[in-house]
């Protein structure tokens, strides 16, 4: 019997597109033990966003949240997003740091890394893939799928035959915009089967309402793991609906190894959570819809719904449709990345300034640092006039520019001192500096009047 694997996205990439990950541990606590006996490929539960997510909006130690699910989901292999040398920030770390912290993930529960570069620079996600293979987990090399005139199926065999070599244990097609068309899945997926030999997965989008169609074309390519989410949180810019998916390809002769009544349980408990996010508007309806101008502008999900709450925030959502248009040009002019973070971030920043202040009138700084060459080699070439402008006569850099930097684990663990409590608090700071000294202050906070609480509760009873 055919045999297709699903990974569930509702714990990461189906809130972090839907809500802009505010799910907090508490939300989901509850339905863990459920979604550990579902008979998932793997729970899609940290990286990405949450990181961030849970340390500036949600007052949660990220590694601490990855113990718990881990404890509460023995069964399952648990699953991240990790973006190469980026890790889970939006700059280049040095390797020491890369290496410890996948090391500090796989300990603290990760069973598969799923990782990138923003501009399928393989040199990018070299020093993350050994170590993931040298800590004893699944590396997924992954392509970033997108259409422009230098991304083809040839230059995508090139990439997974190099990962391949570099020893990964699986390819992913990552389909951060959902704009792959049923065609282009069938062909793509057929042809790494036929040019590697590594499990395929298919990760996409229900942007632009591709995504059934899409899975289904996989499927028949020989796809060997596809990524869903629980119907209540799919659709829109996040996944298709594990459901659903779960029993056309059942009904067609395929292996899934659900369990259908979990799955309805797993639905029963997020409607509410889902209804929460509609009432208090956390959960915009417009990120819900169906949008086939995205096939157009190819913004990805997560994308689309920070750039609605950044407008939203100005009070300039009259401009929405004209930043759209303007992040293809800005694309183009950049030499076509992947619109991936953090460069969809950069390319949604940098149509939003051009939109609001005027064309390049304000450059940001990761963007400068992008024509640097400081996040690797453009796929195509940068527009001259942008270089120039925002360069001037400076060379942009041409190697790999993890090399230039000093190793900053233990320098930061020296800065630190006493205020990180293990070196997954070192790690958390050189992520997010500010956001994780703040993050300490209260935890620190809450210890000393919980100790304060405990010290009155003693006298009392003497």
């Amino acid at each position: 019997m055919k045999k297709i694997k699903f990974t569930e996205t509702v714990l990461r990439d189906a809130q972090q597109s839907l809500i802009a990950t505010r799910m907090s541990f508490d939300d989901f606590e509850p339905v863990l033990a459920e979604l550990d006996k579902a008979g998932y490929y793997s729970l899609e539960c940290w990286g990405g966003a949450t990181f961030d997510s849970c340390l500036r909006y949600l007052n949660e130690d990220p590694w601490e949240r990855l113990r718990k699910i881990r404890k509460a989901c023995p069964n399952t292999k648990l699953q991240m997003l990790l973006r190469g040398q980026n890790l889970l920030g939006y700059k280049h770390y040095p390797d020491d740091v890369v290496r410890k912290f996948v090391a500090k993930s796989v300990e603290n529960g990760i069973d598969i890394i799923r990782i990138f570069d923003a501009l399928n620079d393989v040199r990018n996600i070299e020093v993350a893939v050994d170590q993931t293979i040298k800590s004893g987990a699944h590396a997924s090399g992954t392509i970033c799928f997108t259409l422009s005139p230098v991304h083809n199926i040839e230059s995508y065999i090139k990439l997974a035959k190099d990962m391949e070599n570099m020893g990964v244990h699986s390819i992913c097609i990552k389909d951060m915009a959902g704009i792959m068309s049923p065609k282009e899945a069938y062909d793509l997926v057929k042809a790494l089967k036929e040019n590697t030999k590594l499990p395929i997965i298919l990760h996409t989008h229900s942007t632009t309402g591709l995504a059934a169609m899409t899975l289904q074309k996989a499927a028949e390519a020989g796809v060997d793991v596809i990524d869903t989410a629980i119907s209540c949180m799919s659709g829109g810019t996040s996944q298709f609906a594990t459901e659903t998916m779960n029993y056309v390809l059942t009904q067609q002769g395929y292996e899934t190894g659900l369990d259908t009544d979990v799955l309805k349980n797993i639905n029963d408990f997020f409607k509410p959570v889902r209804a929460k996010a509609l009432e208090s508007g956390l959960l915009n309806p417009v990120v819900l819809a169906t949008d086939t101008d995205a096939l157009g502008y190819q913004v990805p999900g997560g994308m689309l719904s920070n750039l609605v709450a950044q407008l939203t925030a100005q009070n300039k959502m009259d401009k929405f449709e004209e930043v759209l248009q303007e992040v293809p040009r800005v694309r183009a002019d950049m030499g076509y990345p992947p619109l991936v973070t953090p460069m969809s971030q950069m390319v949604g920043v940098q149509a939003t300034q051009n939109v609001l202040l005027g064309k390049y009138k304000n450059v940001s700084k990761d963007v400068r640092s992008y024509l640097k060459g400081e996040y690797g080699k453009a796929p195509a070439p940068v527009s001259p006039e942008l270089l120039k402008q925002v360069l001037g006569d400076e060379k942009p850099i041409e190697g790999r520019f993890a090399d230039t930097l000093a190793p900053a684990f233990e320098a930061a663990k020296a800065e630190l001192g006493s205020k990180a409590k293990s070196d997954e608090d070192v790690l958390s700071y050189i992520a997010f500096p500010m956001q994780a000294e703040a993050f300490f202050e209260k935890r620190d906070e809450l210890e000393r009047n919980t100790f304060k609480y405990t010290i009155r509760e003693v006298k009392e009873e003497d």
